[in-house]
């Protein structure tokens, strides 16, 4: 059995932070479509500002640095939740996915995310986030995820939203990953006959 590998990148800046608590949910929404034993890495973005910015200006990324470059290189699925400022993903999520190889995510299935005040910037999504992806040609999930500060509420209506675009998001995402697994190789001796069917066409 195929074990999957899920990599989570989250570019939340408080601890706790809402857009860790969405990745987690979203990851875990995603591996219950998933084979049993699918891996889960997540990444905090926050822990690595430092490296990211050093990568920036010299060009080298430090060994931690390295190796996170290398668990997203290598992951079968992507998940991506960065929180809102200004209308757009935050200065930490677009400088990391700048000191990765543009060729990295090309062809890698993904799942877009973002937390914010209000819902009134769950546009950006689609209008800064998908267009990001896009360019880098990884292959992404329909469904974006959005939640705003009063989605958290689990009393209101809002927060069983939340959690049917999560639910939905992970198994687009899980659908993906499915599709972009290699076929089994084919069985070189399937098309001969067996000695007894040999036996009976004489």
């Amino acid at each position: 059995m195929t074990t999957h590998t899920i990599v989570v990148v989250s570019a939340g800046l408080g601890q706790p932070s809402s857009t860790r608590l969405l990745a987690d949910r979203l990851a875990a929404a995603t591996a219950e479509d998933l084979p049993a034993g699918t891996r889960i890495i997540t990444i905090e973005l926050r822990e690595l500002a430092h490296d990211i910015v050093d990568n920036l200006l010299t060009g080298f990324p430090s060994p931690a640095l390295n190796e996170v470059i290398g668990q997203v290189a290598r992951a079968d699925g992507l998940i991506a939740v960065t929180p809102l400022y200004n209308g757009s993903y935050n200065g930490l999520f677009k400088s990391f996915f700048d000191v990765i190889d543009p060729e990295t995510l090309a062809g890698k299935p993904m799942l877009i995310a973002a937390t914010g005040g209000t819902a009134r910037h769950s546009l950006a999504l689609e209008h800064a986030i998908r267009p990001l992806f896009s360019y880098l040609r990884a292959v992404t999930a329909p469904t974006a995820v959005f939640a705003a500060t009063e989605d958290w509420g689990s009393a209101s209506s809002s927060g069983g939203e939340l959690t049917a675009r999560i639910e939905r998001a992970g198994s687009e995402l899980a659908a993906l990953i499915d599709r972009s697994q290699p076929a089994a190789p084919a069985d070189p001796y399937a098309s001969v006959p067996s000695f007894g069917q040999l036996l009976r066409s004489r």
